[in-house]
């Protein structure tokens, strides 16, 4: 069974989540940590209804079915390749009836997801933007990694478009580009609500941060405690063993 799903090249990884798996290539773009911590950093409520926009191998559907009690997860993957990755995932951890992967722009989503229908909109979008770094000579990288076929905008824009009054929009992104999401956030009616950055140790400053907004919200933010990856000795700090695994990070 788990042998018709797989390619060439392609393996299956163990989540340490309530057995899921999921099938990645190491040739392509796997995820990462930031993923594990945005699915931790969300509050799904029970029978919810979720949208995770640039879904990628569809990491954040899995872990938020296992996590959570969401009556629907929606991924929506431009790229065919790694959409088509994702729907096996899906079949692999038989969750077909709570997970739909949606191979399309996500700037097109409003044709296939009903506006102001959603509860909760999740996205770890490509962080550097057009102009930003070099782009990987491999295509699903690139496309992974830069704003090849939607920009930061698109996905907030798109996000705000599907939530309902006052739902949840969860999202994991650089620092520096803390200035462009505040402004299209608001920008799009998304109230920012709670920031929290995530630094590699304590003495080196945050190269990741999560933040909640809620639609149509009251302006108020809460700067959250910041989270700390590594102890001074290298070693995995307690809050990340349990976000993360010990199991995970031990065999890594």
């Amino acid at each position: 069974m788990n042998g018709a799903l797989l390619r060439e090249e392609e393996r299956i990884d163990d989540l340490q989540c309530k057995g899921l798996k999921i099938i990645q290539n190491p040739k392509g773009f796997c995820f990462g940590v930031d993923a594990v911590l945005l699915s931790n950093f969300c509050e799904i409520k029970r029978d919810s209804k979720v949208v995770d926009l640039g879904t990628g191998t569809g990491i954040m559907p899995i872990l938020i079915a296992g996590k959570s009690s969401a009556k629907k997860i929606f991924g929506v993957e431009i790229q065919k390749e790694v959409a088509n990755m994702a729907m096996r995932s899906v079949k692999l951890n038989k969750l077909e009836d709570r997970i739909d992967i949606i191979n399309e722009d996500l700037k097109k989503i409003e044709e296939l997801i009903e506006v102001n229908s959603i509860d909760v909109v999740v996205s770890n979008p490509p962080y550097m933007n057009s102009d930003g770094g070099l782009k990987n000579p491999g295509d699903l990288k690139a496309i992974s990694r830069h704003e090849v076929k939607c920009t930061l905008e698109d996905v907030i824009k798109a996000a705000s478009r599907l939530l309902k009054h006052r739902g949840n929009f969860y999202l994991v992104h650089r620092p520096h580009r803390l200035v462009d999401i505040m402004c299209l956030c608001r920008k799009h009616k998304l109230e920012p609500k709670n920031l929290r950055f995530v630094h590699p140790s304590t003495n080196k400053k945050p190269n990741l941060l999560l933040l909640k907004c809620v639609k149509a919200g009251n302006p108020e933010l809460k700067l959250l405690s910041p989270l700390y990856i590594y102890n001074e000795d290298g070693s995995y700090t307690d809050e990340v063993y349990k976000i993360y695994g010990k199991e995970r990070l031990d065999s890594q």
